[in-house]
């Protein structure tokens, strides 16, 4: 069982290490005209996927605090990424939803990234793709865990 533990530990940092220098590779392909932090282009990602959200449910789903959020999202607003109104539901809450800017802006950066990683994976084997097919779900939980 110990040994079992220590394999788990080293593939852990194995996974780690690699995921950070493929995470810092993926984010020196950004678009060069994009200026906006990795927390800020994580949000409209969000935003995107997920639709319009309020700052608690940005913030939650960020794993961030809100006044935080409401930082972030206050930038993105005065840079016009994204736009605030008031909940129909709640007026005390705000909701903020990603701008056609925000939308073009993310799409482009996701391009050039994904062109990037794509041109690479067509350097691996038939065989190695299909395992990467098998892995991205299995990463995906990892990142999804609490």
């Amino acid at each position: 069982m110990e040994s079992a533990t220590r394999t788990d530990t080293g593939l852990a940092s194995q996974l780690r290490v690699s995921l950070v220098r493929l995470t810092r590779r993926l984010r020196n392909e950004r678009e060069p005209s994009n200026e906006l932090s990795t927390a800020a282009i994580s949000v409209l990602g969000v935003l995107i996927r997920e639709g319009d959200l309020t700052i608690g449910q940005l913030a939650a789903h960020e794993r961030v605090q809100p006044p935080s959020m409401t930082r972030t999202v206050a930038a993105l607003t005065a840079d016009g990424y994204v736009q605030r109104r008031a909940s129909a539901d709640d007026g005390r809450s705000v909701i903020v939803a990603l701008s056609d800017k925000g939308r073009d802006t993310l799409l482009a950066d996701r391009r050039r990234r994904d062109a990037w990683l794509a041109q690479q994976l067509r350097t691996l084997t038939p065989d190695e793709r299909d395992l990467l097919r098998k892995v991205v779900p299995i990463i995906e939980r990892l990142a999804n865990a609490s």
